[in-house]
């Protein structure tokens, strides 16, 4: 009965070829996929709709790419089964981007394509004209700020464009009123933007996005966290009006998130900021893309095939010849190689207006303060930071920022001074409190009884200090002041103008209204002394995020280093001068041959598929292989890995010419092709420029 229920079918009169991307990972089966569309579905199967198919005797979704009037398979067709909805979510500019993105990075467009477009949401699609299901008008800004923007059609879609806004805060910027007549002409410029310190840059973005929009294009805007969004959405809808922009973010909820989504793919909405998701949302005649803070770990997708939102919407930016923006407070090697190359230009301020807009950095190790307290190079918080944190709370709150959350998070013998491990697992003790036991951070057993193997004294000693511990150090030292503690999973937003200390992580320093009065930045050493080829390039990104926060120096605004002064990285911090250590740090990328001087690949995985895959790649002759280590950095034992347990985690790098980018990527996606069809053991993990290299 099946079988003649299927020659019952006939195929559609116009275009009877579906090309379907169906959402199938496996890298041998990367490719569009020809089905029949039947005269039933042949006005449903639109190109960008969802369909359903059977592939290998299964039922998968996918998505209709486009209709053909014939197919180049020699074989039978097999028909569409159904259509899930005649929604074009999948337009032809994002399917291209998803492709391109998918080649860059050795993955498949399966992959990206669950990044690009957001889970169905039946009543939301089917509301009218960007509806709720309940019939009343949606909310387009973040679900935190409490505003409505972004659910009537953006301006420029229609009617008169809005008048080019004032120069505003750009003019701080010597080329700032240029960039925005730029936008507001139509043009595309590219620029690394250095910001000054201050509150103003999401109203600097707001404006470029109202530049843009005085020309009849769209704007997508990027930023790390939900934080940050919200600072974006409040300027926004102040430059842009109720309805001028939409806001995607993870907190929506699938169903607002899919209904704003919508708008945007309906065009609707021009103006878009999000977190990292948002780098595919489908903006219609974009001009302007922009990203915020792009050194922050938050803008790399954890998910493969692992893309940066710096890379994807630069790439966006190319494709469709619009403006872009790489903006932040610090500036990355990568955004400093676009501006070596003459892809972007450098956009910052004038020297005086540094000046006059940073706050008074000093550093506790300095010769002159060593004249002064001789334990200041030792002491975790110098009489100076004490100094400078008394002085700044006369006047409002002070920031106090420690790199770790939690109590203790190491302790060491108080007699030999050697590290505190678990008797069971090796792993690194760590205090939760001033009374209870030691216990390990990587199986959580207690350890009441330790003793230290190699003299047996039972003390321990703090080695790294969290953020809990110090508040309670700070209050026993200013008491009556009250203490605020900010990270983890209770991250304050923002702080009134009355003297306060706030002790807070990297990233979850709250606003002070009016800024800070004073702010000490702590165990600079954690930050330079982490095993990254970053380490100094994030540790100013850190330092110089938190120093924004303060008042400028004229005002009184004085923050305090607890680093060597000495430092190329916290001399850069003294003098606020990110582009300087930047083109410094690029230069010793080009000396040493790691990214973004060159193209590299990192292949993890069981050491034998690791080993197999880079077999099978065709690597192109200049490309240089590297390692294998194990997962903890250490060298591999030569040999074929006997005597090692088979699932040993090793990584191998594969360092490749930029010239030859595009070659190691394909080498290294033929040969997970090569596996998927052998169906070979073993999950081996491919990153194309990953952000933690070493």
């Amino acid at each position: 009965m099946a079988r003649r229920a299927a020659r019952q079918v006939t195929p559609a009169d116009d275009l009877p070829v579906a090309r379907v991307a169906v959402d199938v990972s496996l890298a041998h089966l990367d490719r569009p996929f020809d089905y029949l569309v039947p005269q039933r579905l042949a006005a449903l199967a639109v190109p960008g709709c969802r369909v359903r198919v059977r592939f290998a005797g299964q039922l998968a979704g996918g998505y209709l790419l486009a209709r053909a009037a014939a197919s180049d398979h020699p074989g039978r067709l097999a028909y569409l089964e159904r259509v899930v909805s005649p929604e074009p979510v999948l337009r032809p500019e994002i399917a291209a981007l998803a492709r391109e993105v998918a080649d860059r990075y050795a993955g498949t467009l399966a992959d990206v394509l669950r990044l690009a477009i957001p889970p169905r949401h039946a009543a939301a699609e089917s509301a009218p004209d960007g509806r709720r299901p309940d019939g009343g008008r949606p909310a387009g800004g973040n679900p935190d700020s409490g505003r409505t923007a972004g659910g009537s059609p953006a301006r420029g879609t229609g009617g008169a464009r809005p008048p080019a806004p004032a120069p505003g805060p750009w003019a701080r910027y010597p080329a700032g009123p240029a960039f925005l007549a730029a936008l507001a002409d139509g043009r595309a410029p590219r620029a690394v933007w250095t910001a000054l310190p201050g509150p103003d840059w999401p109203a600097e973005i707001a404006q470029a996005a109202a530049a843009t929009a005085a020309s009849g294009r769209g704007t997508l805007i990027v930023v790390p966290d939900a934080r940050d969004l919200d600072r974006a959405d409040q300027a926004l809808a102040t430059g842009l009006g109720p309805g001028g922009h939409a806001c995607l973010a993870a907190g929506l909820g699938p169903a607002e998130r899919y209904r704003r989504w919508l708008a945007v793919s309906r065009g609707q909405v021009r103006v878009v900021a999000g977190t990292r998701a948002a780098m595919f949302a489908p903006v219609h005649d974009l001009g302007l893309v922009v990203i915020w803070d792009d050194g922050d770990d938050l803008h790399a997708e954890p998910r493969a095939p692992y893309p940066h939102a710096r890379e994807v919407l630069a790439l966006r930016a190319h494709r469709a010849g619009a403006a872009a923006l790489i903006g932040g407070f610090a500036r990355t090697a990568e955004a400093t190689s676009l501006v070596s190359s003459g892809w972007a230009a450098a956009l910052a301020a004038a020297r005086p207006q540094v000046r006059a807009s940073a706050p008074k950095i000093s550093a506790a190790g300095a010769d002159t303060e060593l004249t002064r307290d001789s334990e200041a190079r030792s002491a975790r918080i110098p009489g100076l930071a004490l100094r400078t944190a008394r002085a700044g709370l006369a006047r409002g709150p002070v920031l106090v920022q420690v790199p770790r959350r939690g109590y203790v998070t190491a302790v060491a013998c108080e007699n030999c001074r050697a590290s505190a491990r678990c008797a069971v697992c090796g792993g690194p003790l760590a205090l939760a409190t001033g009374t209870g036991p030691a216990a390990c951070r990587w199986c959580g057993r207690s350890d009441p009884g330790w003793r230290c193997p190699a003299c047996g004294d039972p003390r321990v000693r703090a080695v790294v200090t969290g953020s809990r511990r110090t508040a309670e150090e700070l209050g026993r030292a200013f008491p009556g002041t009250p203490v605020v503690v900010s990270g983890g999973a209770s991250v304050v937003t923002s702080v009134a103008a009355a003297p306060a200390l706030v002790v807070a992580t990297p990233g979850a320093e709250p606003r002070a209204d009016g800024g800070y009065a004073a702010a000490v930045l702590l165990d600079g050493w954690v930050l330079l002394g982490r095993p990254s080829l970053r380490a100094a390039e994030e540790a100013l990104r850190r330092w110089l995020n938190a120093a924004a926060l303060v008042q400028p120096g004229p005002a009184g605004g004085e923050v305090i280093v607890v680093a060597e002064a000495s430092l190329p990285v916290v001399q850069a911090l003294i003098r606020w001068d990110p582009a300087a250590h930047a083109e410094r740090e690029l230069a010793e990328r080009y000396t040493l041959r790691f990214p973004p001087a060159v193209r590299m690949a990192a292949v993890s995985g069981p050491e034998r598929a690791v080993a197999a895959l880079l077999a099978a790649a065709d690597l192109p002759p200049d490309a240089e292989v590297l390692g294998p280590v194990t997962q903890d950095g250490a060298a591999a034992p030569a040999g074929n890995g006997a005597g090692r347990a088979p699932a040993d985690t090793v990584r191998m790098l594969v360092r490749m010419p930029r010239s030859g980018a595009s070659a190691l990527a394909g080498a290294l996606q033929a040969a997970q092709a090569v596996r998927s069809a052998r169906k070979d053991a073993g999950p081996v993990r491919v990153q194309l420029d990953p952000a933690e290299l070493i």
